[in-house]
């Protein structure tokens, strides 16, 4: 009769329990202290052994953020949402953080990992093919699928690898990130697989890529998915590279082919980029399905400590990113 109750009661929650960092090891090395939906993550003994994120002086010393108020968790009218500490991963706001949803071009936070982990010299040329070409949505010289204001790639044009990052993460270019995984993998297909390996490697089970733009494959819309918790440890383990924050907070730019024939502009898709203190990048996305999404990157007024917030499927993805960020800085200290 208990086995039967534990099957039928407890089980099924068992997944969310030793999940990614609210993980508890009953060996006594980790302590998962949460009030609510804040869990305060210590380690008695090697916090890198098990965080994904990059360690700080500050935490491996044993400071991570702690609230300060008594004000009620923020509201966000969101699908889902998600906010985390940078350097500790302590979750600072959550709401169905976990639930499945397709993300749209908040995936390229992951081929941007992947760039930089996989392509020796970023000032390589790759060549554009015609599949990169025709993918939909947003792409070189079209910031909307209806929009084109600059020149367009055309199929046999060599670009540097580093400008299609750009790109991928300032214009959210489906073909950048496109000619990116095939220049990577030989296909979009196998570059999936290695995003995928590179998932569960990081221990995120709730994802499951299928592009290398974040498009929803045609019939197959069910297996393309991740969720706010997920982009936000992604988001926060891409912090080790530089490279990628420094392209995703620049505001605009330009690009030419590596025979100087052809220039295109590019133009950052982040909103807040210069109108939010503090904001240090973010990535939209945008599908039917998946909605309006937002990630940002954050630091407090001292530049000591940064944190990840992710928005999915809000029409009010600005407004309500400027309160969630406000709200956590207002209410948590670093200490």
């Amino acid at each position: 009769m208990f086995n039967f109750l534990f099957t039928l009661l407890i089980l099924p929650f068992a997944p969310f329990w030793s999940y990614g960092q609210l993980y508890h090891n009953q060996g006594g090395n980790w302590r998962n202290d949460c009030v609510g939906n804040i869990c305060n993550i210590r380690s008695d003994k090697n916090l890198n052994s098990y965080s994904l994120f990059p360690i700080s002086e500050a935490v491996a010393a044993g400071l991570a953020p702690e609230k300060i108020t008594d004000n009620p968790e923020l509201k966000v009218w969101a699908g889902s949402s998600v906010a985390i500490d940078v350097d500790s991963g302590t979750i600072l706001h959550y709401d169905d953080g976990r639930k499945h949803v397709q993300i749209a071009s908040l995936t390229k936070m992951m081929t941007a990992s992947l760039a930089i982990e996989n392509i020796k010299d970023l000032n390589a040329p790759v060549t554009i093919t015609r599949t990169a070409l025709d993918v939909d949505g947003t792409k070189v010289g079209c910031p909307t699928s209806v929009i084109c204001n600059s020149n367009r790639m055309f199929v046999g044009e060599k670009v540097r690898a580093i400008d299609l990052l750009h790109a991928m993460l300032m214009n959210s270019d489906n073909d950048a990130a496109t000619a990116l995984g095939i220049y990577m993998a030989g296909t979009p297909d196998k570059f999936v697989k290695m995003m995928n390996a590179k998932a569960k490697s990081l221990g995120l089970i709730d994802t499951h890529f299928c592009t290398p733009s974040g498009l929803e494959i045609d019939g197959h819309e069910d297996e393309c998915y991740s969720s706010a918790y997920d982009i936000a440890r992604i988001a926060a383990y891409s912090m080790r590279y530089k490279l990628i924050w420094q392209i995703m907070e620049t505001p605009s730019g330009q690009f030419y082919s590596t025979d100087g024939g052809v220039m295109h502009e590019l133009q950052n898709t982040d909103l807040l980029l210069t109108t939010l203190p503090g904001c240090i990048g973010g990535k939209t996305g945008f599908t039917p399905l998946a909605g309006k999404s937002l990630l940002l990157g954050a630091e407090d007024p001292t530049s000591q400590h940064r944190i990840i917030a992710v928005i999915l499927d809000d029409n009010n993805r600005w407004t309500d990113m400027r309160d969630l960020v406000d709200w956590i800085f207002a209410n948590y200290k670093w200490q």
